[in-house]
């Protein structure tokens, strides 16, 4: 027994049990250690632990955990009134702090805090704590507007700080540095960050000017730099990638087999230039069929080392952002010898697997190949074949509409075996927002997936399954991407809001079944509360990630799952790429797996960071154009849908997906209470009741498009249903009750949201493959 691992074993069983005291003997009991030495070091050990405060003795001579000297770690989640909440377990309610205990702490810091008063669950509250240290900062730069006014403090001027969660602070730029012209828009790096001295402002130096205030697309670069995403390629990266061939070489073709012979087609939308995969299939002699999906062999070109990877590995994944791409590979990789462009050679890895009838992948190989695209189909294209039986369609791809039906016939089979075993399906619209050459918004239209996309999902679904698998069951360091399944206590949350419209589901929280959430779905499918039901089954999901570990995806109902069909755009599925050659070339003896096995936990970490940046980098550049679009039509009436119900009012979703707030503060035609059982507000006098999923009408009252905020008034409030329900009064504590709820709240007018659909879409569509038609 080593005296670090002994330390650590003894913290363990007092942390374990924290409220229980422990006498030395029961703690090698615990531990299964026996004789004199053990003895001897157990309480060595203790005594050690006593002076640093992590355990007490009691007055009988037992040992305790000592709870006030407990530190946790966490995300600090801030609110506009000063208070906010740190989550520093997922399992676990977020630790509600205090205005007067939050050490000036930033949205997103990452602090150490020490509870100082526990939840209580009879009551609703929460656990309540104290931040003892500020250990990273989330914030490093600002960016925004350089201004001058009145109120300079003395300072060069100000940035006009735009972000919401930065709303309530000022930035003032030291004479260091850039010296701005007012109207530049400026990065500046903080030299000081909210204290006890200046809690409302920061300090800091201006360092780069990326623009004036009035250039075309100027409000979506500043997003690109407040999330710190890297928006030009360094020289010497477009140097390295300039000096890769445009085309293939008889020796890059060694060692691959050959598959120029097959139909082979991409499938995509009109505008995508970045083509990393193409699909064939065809109906086996046996009745089974055959499905190829062959995916651009990026790692054949971005090598362990080289700038591109190292560059590819910093920006994790490319960003879609309304009007422009930011790629993850420069574009003569992306769009050139990377692409699998109709009738160019192209390096590929291929995942070909034989699927039976019912479904299921019966053989499969996992190789490196080399192809050349029969067709470049689109998706509108495949649906005028599939869906609108269109003759010109038809009759210029006259030689591949057999493979297409062929195609169609096999993705309802594969649809259908991922329904049997639970694959949860929410299909939600997605909105393309259409600008002009100024970047200013015209129209924001609803896209419509087809069969084709549906198609081209399945066959991605498919091939990232098979990979996952493979490489699970030989038992090498491996990528996966999980959804791991909810935990129990979200789970109970949900089964109680689903008795409050009498849905009795059989089955153990702690151990959820996807076919469990799915038959749900089915029994309130067309019902009044089908809306509000799958909003509070979303909230009780986990959010999808990146690991080395192979925890299924419970959202698709897999076991095993990866993402092995979008390098172009995605560095895991990159380094997913890699690992199929590096075994392939290596083996998988005990010296090949420790190549890599020590790697991947840390790039999977870091591309789950990544993507997240990216989806609320999409996200608020989505609402803030949605404002801008809504700007021009203040005063207008909307037929609307009530997205989500809170304390504080309703969102609200029209047809075109633009979302705005009813507060309820503008409810004036009576005083509606909140009824979190049912999220439901209901008119005390009037019982009028507003549900989620209840189609309203409303007219555009405000915009802000600097805060992305819509604000929506009822129109004829005397037409809405009433009901019978009341709110139960009870003092549930200011700050108890669902801890997501809480996490949520958004600015001063109580905007925030508890889901954006990116992060719940995540697997469900093309491989959540964002391309120039920004699709998943």
């Amino acid at each position: 027994m080593e005296d670090n691992n002994l330390k650590n074993e003894v913290q363990a069983v007092l942390n374990k049990f924290p409220s229980q005291t422990f006498a030395v003997e029961e703690i090698a009991d615990e531990l299964g250690y026996h004789g004199a030495n053990a003895f001897t070091l157990i309480v060595q050990t203790l005594a050690v632990l006593e002076r640093e405060k992590t355990v007490i003795v009691t007055e009988e001579g037992n040992f305790k955990f000592n709870e006030e000297n407990e530190k946790l770690e966490g995300i600090f989640h801030s609110n506009p009134k000063g208070f906010g909440f740190v989550n520093y377990d997922d399992d676990l309610d977020d630790a509600f702090i205090a205005p007067g205990n939050t050490m000036n702490a930033m949205n997103g810091d990452t602090v150490e805090i020490k509870i100082v008063r526990k939840g209580d669950q009879k009551s609703g509250k929460g656990p309540e704590g104290k931040i003892v240290d500020i250990i990273e900062r989330n914030y490093e730069q600002v960016v925004g507007e350089f201004t001058r006014t009145d109120d300079d403090q003395g300072y060069i001027g100000q940035v006009k700080l735009k972000e919401k969660k930065l709303i309530n602070y000022k930035f003032y730029v030291v004479g260091v540095g850039l010296n701005p012209t007012p109207g530049e828009v400026v990065t500046a790096e903080i030299t000081e960050y909210p204290n006890e001295e200046h809690p409302d402002y920061m300090v800091g130096i201006a360092k780069e000017v990326i623009g004036s205030v009035d250039d075309p697309g100027i409000d979506i670069l500043q997003i690109v730099y407040a999330h710190n995403i890297p928006s030009q390629f360094p020289e010497d990266v477009l140097q390295e990638a300039d000096a890769i061939p445009e085309e293939i070489s008889e020796e890059e073709m060694k060692g691959r087999e050959d598959i120029t012979d097959q139909d082979l087609v991409t499938i995509d939308g009109e505008s995508s230039k970045d083509l990393d995969d193409a699909v064939t299939a065809w109906k086996l002699p046996n009745g089974n069929y055959h499905l190829g999906v062959h995916i651009a062999d990026v790692s054949h070109y971005v090598k362990p080392g080289s700038l591109l990877d190292e560059e590819a590995y910093k920006r994790g994944t490319s960003v879609y952002l309304t009007d422009r791409v930011i790629p993850m590979l420069p574009r003569r990789l992306s769009n050139g010898i990377c692409s699998l462009n109709e009738g160019q050679l192209r390096l590929c890895m291929s995942c070909d697997m034989e699927i039976n009838p019912e479904g299921h992948v019966v053989k499969h190989r996992i190789h490196p190949s080399v192809m050349k695209s029969t067709a470049r189909m689109t998706y509108k294209a495949v649906n005028d074949i599939l869906e609108s039986d269109d003759e010109k369609t038809k009759e210029k791809y006259s030689r591949l509409v057999p493979m297409f039906r062929t195609m169609g016939e096999l993705h309802k089979i594969l649809y259908k075996q991922r329904r049997r075993r639970g694959a949860i399906d929410f299909d939600d619209n997605e909105a393309e927002i259409i600008v002009d050459d100024n970047g200013h918004p015209i129209d924001i239209q609803v896209r419509v997936r087809g069969l084709a996309e549906k198609m081209i999902e399945s066959f991605m679904l498919a091939a990232n399954e098979t990979v996952a698998k493979n490489y699970c069951q030989k038992h090498v360091p491996f990528i996966y991407r999980v959804h791991e399944t909810p935990d129990g206590e979200r789970v109970k949350n949900f089964f109680e809001f689903l008795s409050a419209f009498g849905i009795d589901i059989k089955g153990d929280p702690d151990h959820l079944k996807p076919k469990m959430l799915q038959n749900v779905l089915k029994k309130v499918a067309g019902k009044p509360e089908e809306a509000a039901v799958s909003v509070m089954m979303l909230r009780s999901l986990k959010q999808a990630r990146y690991t080395d570990q192979p925890l299924g995806h419970f959202g698709l109902g897999a076991e095993y799952y990866t993402h092995f069909t979008s390098p172009i755009r995605r560095y895991p599925d990159t380094m997913v790429h890699r690992l199929i050659h590096h075994y392939e070339d290596n083996g998988m003896g005990k010296e090949a797996k420790a190549k890599y096995g020590n790697l991947l936990e840390e790039i999977s970490v870091h591309s789950s960071k990544c993507e997240r940046r990216e989806v609320d980098a999409e996200r608020d550049t989505d609402a803030m154009k949605k404002a801008e679009y809504m700007a021009d039509h203040v005063g207008e009436e909307f037929d609307a849908t009530v997205s989500s119900v809170l304390k504080f009012g309703m969102f609200i979703e029209l047809p075109n997906t633009v979302e705005g707030l009813v507060h309820i503060s503008r409810m004036k035609d009576d005083y509606y209470e909140y009824i979190e059982k049912f999220l439901a507000l209901v008119g005390r006098n009037t019982h009028r009741t507003y549900r989620i999923g209840q189609p309203v009408r409303v007219k555009v009252v405000n915009v802000d498009v600097d805060q992305s905020a819509v604000d929506f008034d009822i129109v004829n409030p005397q037409d809405t249903p009433m009901s019978k329900l009341r709110p139960e009064h009870k003092n549930n504590g200011s700050h108890g009750g669902n801890r997501r709820n809480r996490r949520n709240v958004g600015d001063k007018k109580g905007r925030g949201k508890f889901n954006d659909k990116r992060s719940r879409r995540n697997d469900n569509h093309k491989n959540n493959h964002r391309k120039s038609n920004h699709k998943h």
